[in-house]
């Protein structure tokens, strides 16, 4: 299985930054899509972003909500996928979840995925 440890969350302030990164280790190249994905209390798991990460590949999708804010990123010499949040709302507080899937399509939806990390917090205040 493809194993996803996300890391960088944290407390900012409105118009602040955050970097969040997601190591993955296991079957990486097997799968052919990674996102990230948020949730806040009593709400669905949103796409944020993915990236088609075979070579070749390249970012796919941004929720309209994070355009022009937010950018999704690869390093595979490091095996991590990264998420660079500018310019953060309180609106973008949630758990954020890096997501491993096999879709052909975007990648921007829940079912489209089958390996998730456990998340890391992100609030802005």
């Amino acid at each position: 299985h493809v194993q996803l440890v996300e890391s960088g969350g944290g407390s900012v302030q409105t118009g602040g930054s955050l970097r969040l990164s997601c190591a993955a280790s296991g079957y990486f190249y097997s799968t052919y899509c990674m996102g990230w994905f948020r949730q806040a209390p009593g709400k669905e798991r949103e796409g944020v972003a993915a990236i088609r990460t075979r070579t070749g590949g390249g970012p796919t999708y941004y929720a309209d909500s994070v355009k022009g804010r937010f950018t999704i990123s690869q390093d595979n010499a490091k095996n991590t996928l990264y998420l660079q949040m500018n310019a953060l709302k309180p609106e973008d507080t949630a758990t954020y979840y890096c997501a491993a899937g096999y879709s052909v399509g975007l990648c921007s939806r829940t079912y489209e995925y089958g390996y998730w990390g456990q998340g890391t917090q992100v609030t802005v205040s």
